[in-house]
């Protein structure tokens, strides 16, 4: 058997700056601290937090007044801010920073006079914050049929943004739908779309057309790593979305001898190498082979209330 590895894969610049706000937040604070939501979509991440005592709440009305409080990588609704300030609870921010820049991107043009157009998931914790960002709400799309039906109240003075995590080939035909029924909307190209989404889906676009079967290590909610598996389907080659090594189902290797195996932006390494260990044991022969692309060397900053104590934990 033979497995080539995606590059890149796994965690990105945001994750890790979640993850690693959490961990810092307990180092620093002591634990419990508490996070609104789940900090990123993997079971893993957050099933490992909740040993070093993290606890994850729905609602910022579970939280003990005067505990550390942490809102997700997906971002939050302004209202959600308001209510922290409200009840004096100490936050640390660790929506992404891409993130942010939708949400800032969404309140200009709305300052601008323009009526903003979201594209994304419905229900999605990212489309629920940068909607709560529009004072006058947002109109969601998500797929170009859904454009055919929009009603707005003026066609020449709107704009759009996009949740960073979705398909660009499925957004870039979203975004031609609206230019075409709209001719005069404005709003920022594909490429504005997460960089670790574009790369991962770079790389599984180049990586497909080589294998037998397709391995995509991430959870059922995240919606990038379900993304990854539709596309390897799209391409041609069977696709699965697995939450562990656990999930596999040994059959699916019958008549294949090249596997492609990748990771969603939340899904640690650890579970890909759980992945490869449940493959040598299967065929002990197994040759792992990482293919070339783009090594991510993007990094974010930690909050300021964090970054002061970085001499502290590090000494």
């Amino acid at each position: 058997m033979k497995v080539i590895l995606a590059q890149p894969r796994g965690f990105c610049a945001g994750v890790d700056r979640a993850i690693e706000i959490v961990e810092k937040a307990i180092t620093v604070y002591g634990a419990p601290v508490y996070v609104r939501h789940e900090i990123v979509h993997n079971k893993f991440v957050v099933d490992d937090l909740k040993k070093k005592g993290a606890i994850f709440v729905k609602e910022l009305s579970e939280i003990p007044e005067g505990s550390i409080t942490i809102f997700s990588a997906h971002g939050v609704a302004e209202k959600v801010e308001l209510e922290a300030k409200f009840r004096n609870l100490p936050v640390l921010d660790a929506t992404c920073p891409l993130v942010t820049k939708v949400h800032n991107q969404a309140i200009r043009d709305e300052k601008a006079g323009r009526q903003i157009i979201l594209i994304g998931h419905a229900g999605h914790p990212e489309v629920e914050g940068t909607s709560g960002r529009v004072k006058g709400g947002v109109v969601l799309v998500q797929t170009a049929d859904d454009v055919k039906s929009v009603i707005v109240k003026d066609p020449d003075n709107l704009a759009y943004v996009t949740q960073t995590t979705l398909s660009i080939t499925e957004t870039r035909g979203i975004i031609d739908a609206l230019k075409a029924r709209f001719p005069n909307i404005v709003g920022p190209d594909t490429k504005d779309i997460c960089y670790a989404t574009q790369n991962r889906q770079d790389a599984v676009s180049i990586m497909a057309p080589q294998v037998d079967l397709l391995l995509v290590v991430g959870a059922k909610n995240s919606s990038n790593s379900r993304r990854l598996k539709d596309l390897g389907n799209e391409l041609g080659t069977t696709s699965h979305l697995i939450d562990s090594a656990g999930n596999i189902d040994d059959s699916w290797f019958a008549g294949v001898k090249t596997i492609g195996l990748t990771a969603g932006a939340s899904a640690p390494e650890v579970l890909v190498d759980e992945v490869i260990d449940h493959i040598k044991n299967l065929f002990p022969q197994t040759v792992v082979e990482p293919m070339d692309g783009i090594i991510e060397s993007v990094n974010f900053k930690l909050p300021k209330e964090l970054r002061k104590f970085d001499k502290v934990i590090n000494n």
